[in-house]
């Protein structure tokens, strides 16, 4: 029987609300999990927009199987503390958008490691409400929001999140964020309707923007 995903410690306000990703979008990942890497004796090649297939042994070139990319990526979360850190201007820009609107992380990764994810982000001063599942995002979306005739954002890396919250909650901006990593060159593109952020900075004009027309 799967689990019902917990939001009750979620409290919005009478505010628009901004939903937003966490790896590769608020916090580093794609980099430093490559330093993780090369420090468990593997690389990351590349290749493909996938973690299977292309995370190869260092002496052998050989990819591993699914089960080890597993163990390394939990490994990583577990680790995460000492290896993930804060984009440019995150925090000043969500703590401004803050006071016009709640923000909420909802970060795709088992629960187990939410305190880790948790102490990592009130470290640099990170302190929103935070989700942590691997549920898809379309419906966490719409639960939180739950109908409210307010604006709507919500703020990822990954196309299908995107298009899933677009499927469930139509009048959201959706805004996508992504690294310039050489493995997100390689990944699936949005919808033409879904908007791109260059940065933080430019992510707070689109979204005040998206408040001010929802509001006249």
């Amino acid at each position: 029987m799967t689990e019902i995903l917990d939001i009750s410690h979620i409290r919005l306000s009478d505010r628009p609300l901004v939903v937003c990703d966490v790896d590769d979008v608020v916090l580093h990942f794609v980099a430093p999990f490559q330093d993780f890497l090369r420090g468990e004796g593997h690389e990351l090649l590349p290749r493909s927009f996938r973690l299977t297939g292309n995370i190869v042994s260092t002496d052998t070139q050989i990819a591993l199987e699914h089960g080890d990319v597993r163990r390394l990526i939990e490994a990583f979360f577990e680790a995460q503390e000492s290896w993930q850190h804060p984009f440019d201007l995150v925090g000043h820009t969500l703590e401004a958008l803050s006071t016009e609107a709640d923000v909420v992380f909802l970060t795709a990764m088992p629960p187990r490691y939410r305190e880790h994810r948790r102490r990592l982000l009130d470290r640099f001063g990170l302190l929103f409400p935070l989700i942590a599942s691997e549920e898809s995002k379309g419906p966490i979306m719409k639960r939180l929001h739950a109908g409210r005739g307010l604006p709507s954002v919500f703020i990822d890396d990954m196309a299908h999140n995107l298009h899933s919250v677009r499927d469930h909650l139509p009048d959201t901006l959706l805004l996508h964020m992504m690294p310039a990593s050489p493995l997100h060159v390689l990944a699936p593109k949005p919808a033409d309707d879904i908007v791109r952020a260059t940065d933080w900075e430019h992510a707070a004009e689109l979204i005040r923007a998206h408040i001010q027309r929802r509001a006249a």
